[in-house]
């Protein structure tokens, strides 16, 4: 199974980065393949509260809902989602550092056939990572301003 881990230093808080991480509505804010979110999106998501996700994913649009499977609030919170592209599960870890937060973020994913696989390993996984990468550092961002 594929795993993108993406992480940074945040100058805030582990409670004001995982109240903000986890809250859907702010996702468009700072991930970039995130188009808009419905449902559940006003606060901090508890586990088996779910949002529906609109996105852009290395070119493919989509929506899927994810599913909160964790919580251990401010340290870690995971989700979880099925599509016609495949299986995804994302999880941040967030511990403090430096007067701050080290935020971990890895997005596991399982594609639905070889095809897939073989085009995730030429191209649509260097894509993927460098969203992530960007999604992080829109992240950092957003909390330090």
């Amino acid at each position: 199974m594929p795993s993108i881990i993406s992480t940074a230093v945040i100058a805030r808080s582990p409670d004001d980065v995982f109240r903000f991480v986890t809250t859907p509505g702010h996702w468009p804010q700072w991930h970039p393949s995130s188009l808009g979110v419905s449902g559940a999106t006003d606060h901090s998501l508890d586990v088996g509260e779910t949002c529906v996700e609109e996105f852009r994913v290395a070119g493919r649009r989509g929506s899927c809902e994810w599913r909160v499977i964790e919580r251990d609030a401010p340290r870690r919170w995971a989700i979880t989602t099925t599509t016609q592209g495949g299986d995804a599960t994302i999880r941040y870890d967030l511990s403090s550092q430096d007067g701050g937060t080290l935020y971990r973020r890895a997005l596991e994913y399982r594609l639905p056939n070889a095809l897939f696989a073989l085009l995730d390993v030429l191209f649509l996984g260097r894509r993927v990572r460098r969203e992530s990468d960007e999604a992080v550092r829109r992240l950092k961002a957003a909390l330090e301003r």
